[in-house]
């Protein structure tokens, strides 16, 4: 499987916005929709997909809001359930390419705030972001035979931001 890094493209915070006014018109009040991964970093290469955090005031409505959100041609994998039962996770394709995902959590859970600030220091420290965005173009020259083990060789070094960032 072969990793598709594109260069920055201007368009990706309105693509965030048009979804994020779509899935609010199904969410509760208390609910936040926030824009993460390497598409929320301005200037920051990326897969070309869409990362959506939602967070939810209270958790235990996250199963109900499940068909609500398939609603809008996501697709639900229940299966991560068994490994992160904290999260939902969904994702959009475009013909055969995936779009955007959908990461839904309670808001103040350890997967809000350690996202939420990884995506703010690299929004804020450019030297983090460039090497970030080198180890991506690095990583994506490899052949992987899934995308876990693409994002698994990532984790060390978000793991750092993460620690400066909490």
């Amino acid at each position: 499987m072969q990793i598709i890094i594109e260069g920055y493209q201007p368009d990706w915070p309105q693509k965030f916005e048009e979804e994020k006014q779509q899935l609010s018109t199904v969410l509760p009040d208390a609910s936040m929709i926030e824009h993460i991964g390497s598409t929320a970093v301005p200037g920051l290469a990326a897969k070309p997909v869409i990362d959506i955090m939602i967070g939810l005031a209270d958790f235990a409505v996250a199963n109900e809001l499940v068909p609500r959100i398939v609603e809008f041609q996501y697709e639900y994998l229940q299966f991560i359930e068994s490994e992160m039962p904290y999260r939902r996770f969904f994702r959009k394709f475009q013909g055969e390419e995936r779009t955007h995902h959908i990461h839904m959590v309670a808001i103040g859970s350890e997967f809000w705030n350690r996202h939420l600030a990884f995506r703010n220091y690299l929004r804020s420290h450019d030297e983090a972001a460039a090497q970030y965005a080198a180890l991506k173009r690095e990583l994506a020259q490899r052949e992987w035979d899934d995308m876990n083990d693409y994002a698994d060789a990532k984790t060390t070094f978000i793991r750092s931001i993460e620690a400066k960032a909490l």
